[in-house]
């Protein structure tokens, strides 16, 4: 028997000398570390930009800075409601907070709308017609952090309840005949954004603690054994908080509070993953094995491979994020690459080490035996032995089955998986910040008052601007007469170009809607045709939209642009992988095939759940993206550690057999791991971030379809399907007809 490069490993790691050895260096490692490093936390950056310059939007803003910078600031609207109207001592009090906060500012304040110096009856006009609600702006400085804005937030709520007495930021939203106010707008938005990710990060990484240990004390029924991955998972994570804190202060890259929510998550559902594969083999050796030396080597080499191909799967994949235009896409790439590879090594190296420490013990009290051992350990009970079971376990009746009937497995598989991939054609898309935020978010709360008693245009008006060259425009009648359109501010001359001029345009309808994002070319449309009418050339060089609805539509032309590149090279890294470690086209074709219905299929079920289940009307642009990483790199995990086990038993046995006994093998572990897996990103769901909720309900649905339905039916049934074709063109293919051609050699083996 040839040895490979795994079974020496496997017999090194598994020596005293070995695991002591390795062991040593995790714990020197972790300790270098984190001593000299600094931990990704106090790294991130969560107001990282997502636009590059080259974008439309960017090169507006940046414009309006230079050229119209009295609106260059971080405005927070403090919406005042009171649900029988404002009364005359509301306002009074209002206009005193506005002379406060005018004489005193607030820390990185620019300015406040001079509401104490407006009579009575004219800010009586700045209040809604229905009586009810009045908007008082606050802007701050542009380059003030969140938690600049955000102590200043916090010292105007204090100065608010000094000068109401009972504080109206308190007073719930459906409370009748009281006074309350909510900060939104631009500044109130980010505050809250920053807030929900940072509430989210503990709660988060407890409940996936708990999930994890939970799963793995039902499955394993081992308090020890149950502690293994976790403590794998643990170092590993010591290890990629400093390093990745490392690389963001040197500026290699950057990442925010949502990519690192997400990387726990991986970390511990795929590091878990890599663990029980090990796990599993070691357990099934040592039924085989006494010497738990030579169990944990031929554990190694039997499963090392498969680890190592499906780690590197995942860790190419996602470096593949790194060809994205829109930050939040890129920035995903190096944590979460970086956090599979580390956790990789350590199911390859720390886990083995512990298991060779702890050995059969790490099983207790349920503790695998050979069969001598069980019968000498009886004997010395006084006891009769166990008989050998013959009864079919499920996996092998499992197995039996589908080579029995493939062609019946494979129809209704894909029936089942092509119906719930219909329903991915009607999802409803949206790019709006605030539908990702909790109901109840105060900024939200005050971007729906503004919408019911305003026009919510005024939120957030596009700003479009043009370069006149001297010549007469009447673009501010023509952007009036768009149907979409309900105020237009007039015209504001650049400050070092005079012929530069800025209109703020206000939509008929939520600024943050996908109605108003497809509307951006009509407004270019309509400048540039005007800018045509006067005689100027070159038109489209002389027109910049800008605003948060500009921003949404070059977000939604940028990750459609990110999908279309980003999909193909992943599909053709893994394709690519699969090649070279099954040396099969046929088998990468219709594995690549599964994937990619189960991908479309977790797309069509996530939308039915999230629609009708709990009534979401459209979900963030970006999960058809983030989700197809993750189902199509970890779902090929499940493949290749399966499809392994069947390639290996097709050297010694014939096809049909080998798929029996590949079901039956990999089919426990595979079912555990795809269960926790699917738990952890499950766990997302339970945050207060639609965005995570979204991503984590969609691709929990896309590992238990490829754990319950992919991997266990319709992979091993086109396996039998497709036969010695399976292999080609590999010299398998022509081994494995030999085999059933002569099956009295095989039996023979």
């Amino acid at each position: 028997m040839k040895t490979t490069w795994f079974s020496k490993y496997g017999k090194w790691i598994s020596s005293t000398k070995g695991k002591w050895i390795t062991l040593a260096a995790w714990l020197i490692i972790l300790a270098v570390v984190n001593v000299t490093l600094p931990q990704a936390q106090s790294q991130k950056d969560d107001l990282a930009a997502n636009l590059s310059d080259s974008k439309p939007s960017v090169q507006a803003q940046k414009l309006a800075e230079k050229e119209f910078p009295s609106g260059d600031g971080k405005p927070a609207l403090l919406t005042w409601y009171r649900s029988t109207g404002l009364t005359d001592d509301d306002l009074a009090n209002i206009q005193k907070l506005s002379k406060e906060i005018s004489d005193d500012p607030l820390p990185k304040q620019l300015n406040a709308a001079p509401f104490h110096k407006l009579p009575l009856p004219v800010l009586k006009k700045q209040v809604s017609e229905d009586g009810t609600t009045l908007v008082y702006p606050v802007l701050f400085e542009k380059k003030a952090s969140t938690e600049d804005v955000k102590e200043s937030l916090k010292k105007l709520k204090d100065r608010v309840g000094d000068v109401f007495g009972d504080n109206p930021f308190d007073t719930k939203i459906d409370t009748k005949d009281s006074l309350l106010v909510r900060a939104t707008g631009p500044a109130g938005i980010e505050v809250d954004a920053v807030d929900l990710f940072s509430q989210g990060d503990l709660s988060l990484l407890l409940a996936t603690v708990t999930l994890v240990l939970v799963f793995l004390l039902v499955i394993y029924r081992s308090p020890i054994l149950a502690f293994v991955p976790l403590i794998a998972v643990g170092a590993a994570y010591g290890v990629i908080s400093p390093v990745l804190g490392a690389l963001a202060k040197a500026g290699f890259t950057t990442f925010d509070s949502q990519g690192i929510s997400i990387m726990t998550v991986l970390l511990f559902g795929a590091g878990t993953d890599y663990c029980l594969f090990l796990i599993a083999r070691f357990r099934t050796h040592l039924k085989e094995e006494q010497d738990k030396k030579h169990a944990l080597k031929r554990a190694l080499s039997g499963s090392s491979g498969a680890i190592a191909m499906s780690g590197l799967t995942v860790v190419f994949s996602l470096l593949a994020l790194l060809l994205a235009q829109y930050g939040s896409i890129q920035r995903f790439a190096v944590p979460f690459s970086l956090s599979i590879l580390i956790m990789m090594v350590a199911s390859l190296s720390l886990v083995p080490a512990l298991l060779s420490m702890l050995g059969r013990a790490s099983f207790w009290p349920f503790v695998p035996r050979t069969r001598d051992m069980e019968e000498e350990r009886a004997r010395k009970k006084g006891k009769t032995p166990p008989a050998p079971k013959t009864k079919a376990s499920f996996g092998e009746r499992l197995g039996g089955g589908i080579v029995r009937r493939p062609w019946m497995i494979i129809m209704a598989t894909v029936v089942i998986l092509g119906g719930f991939a219909f329903f991915s054609t009607k999802i409803q898309y949206t790019y709006d910040t605030l539908s990702s935020f909790p109901k109840d978010m105060p900024s939200r709360e005050g971007f729906d008052l503004i919408s019911k008693h305003f026009n919510s245009g005024e939120l957030a008006p596009a700003q479009v601007i043009v370069d006149s060259e001297e010549k007469s425009i009447d673009l501010k009648s023509k952007l009036e007469a768009l149907p979409f359109v309900a105020k237009v501010s007039d015209e504001k001359k650049g400050k070092s170009d005079e012929n530069l001029l800025a209109y703020d345009v206000e939509f008929s309808m939520n600024p943050y809607s996908n109605e108003a994002m497809d509307h951006i070319p009509d407004l270019r449309k309509t400048a540039e045709k005007a800018l045509n009418e006067s005689g100027i050339s070159n038109e489209a060089d002389h027109v910049w939209i800008g605003g948060q609805t500009a921003e949404q539509y070059d977000t939604s032309q940028t990750t459609d642009r990110d999908a279309n590149v980003i999909i193909p090279v992943i599909i053709a890294m893994i394709a690519l992988l699969l090649l070279a470690y099954l040396r099969s086209v046929v088998a990468m074709l219709y594995l690549m095939a599964t994937v990619l219905l189960s991908y479309f299929s977790a797309l069509g079920l996530g939308w039915i759940v999230l629609h009708y289940g709990f009534d979401v009307s459209a979900i963030q642009g970006l999960i058809p993206l983030y989700s197809f990483v993750f189902i199509v790199a970890l779902g090929e995990d499940y493949n290749i550690f399966m499809i392994s086990s069947i390639w290996k038993k097709s050297k010694r046995m014939p096809l049909a057999q080998a798929v029996t006994e590949g079901v039956s093998q990999s089919g426990a572990v595979i079912t555990s791991a795809g269960l926790i897996l699917a738990g952890t990103f499950a766990v997302l769901a339970t945050l207060p971030i639609q965005v995570l909720v979204q991503f984590g309900t969609v691709t929990a649905i896309g590992v238990l379809l490829d754990t319950f339905v992919v991997r266990p039916f319709l992979v091993p049934a086109l396996t039998v399907v497709f036969g010695k074709w399976a292999f080609w063109p590999s010299k398998r293919g022509m081994q494995a007809v030999k085999e059933q051609n002569h099956p009295s050699k095989n039996n023979a083996v």
